[in-house]
């Protein structure tokens, strides 16, 4: 495992709209996902320590996010030829184990994952109502540790919400590198 940052945010950039059909058997697309406040897009995985060691963290805050307007959908680019812990069958387990209560979605050839410059997993990317990318980084101070920290994540949704913006610092998520196919 090479544990990396995730890169700085770069605002207002637009994901390209596609298709998708979530290990759970919905058919979506990433516009049509968002909710009225916008869309968070978790990039996660089951084998890196840093997600396990996260995700009632992760399902509480996207649950929270969900009441104010935000939906949710996540992401696993890894290389599941390399990883065992990474093929569907194990992340449904952990969809059920973490009590995900959004779309996950099997990044087979990886071009999602490289369209969002992806670096690591745990990686959280906030989007406004507009589909404009506000936020790219932590989910909170705390970072691997299972106690919640300072909400960040939380906190910059609530400003672009009410702002319009995002005016907080915003540190770099810490985790496992993406697993890339050669």
């Amino acid at each position: 495992m090479v544990l990396l940052n995730s890169s700085s945010c770069n605002f207002n950039w637009k994901p390209v709209n596609f298709e998708f059909t979530s290990l759970q058997g919905d058919k979506s697309s990433i516009y049509e996902s968002k909710g009225i406040n916008g869309l968070l897009v978790l990039f996660i995985c089951n084998h890196c320590p840093y997600v396990k060691s996260i995700e009632q963290k992760i399902s509480m805050e996207t649950k929270r996010i969900q009441k104010i307007g935000v939906e949710s959908i996540a992401f696993m680019s890894n290389d599941q030829d390399l990883y065992e812990e990474d093929r569907s069958d194990y992340l449904l387990e952990q969809i059920s184990r973490a009590n995900f209560n959004f779309p996950y979605i099997l990044d087979r050839n990886q071009v999602i994952g490289r369209s969002f410059g992806v670096q690591c997993t745990p990686e959280f990317y906030f989007f406004n109502k507009d589909l404009e990318l506000n936020y790219r980084g932590r989910l909170d101070s705390n970072g691997k540790e299972t106690e919640m920290g300072s909400p960040e994540l939380y906190y910059a949704i609530e400003e672009v919400i009410s702002k319009g913006y995002c005016s907080t610092q915003q540190y770099p998520s810490i985790g496992c590198s993406i697993k890339w196919k050669n």
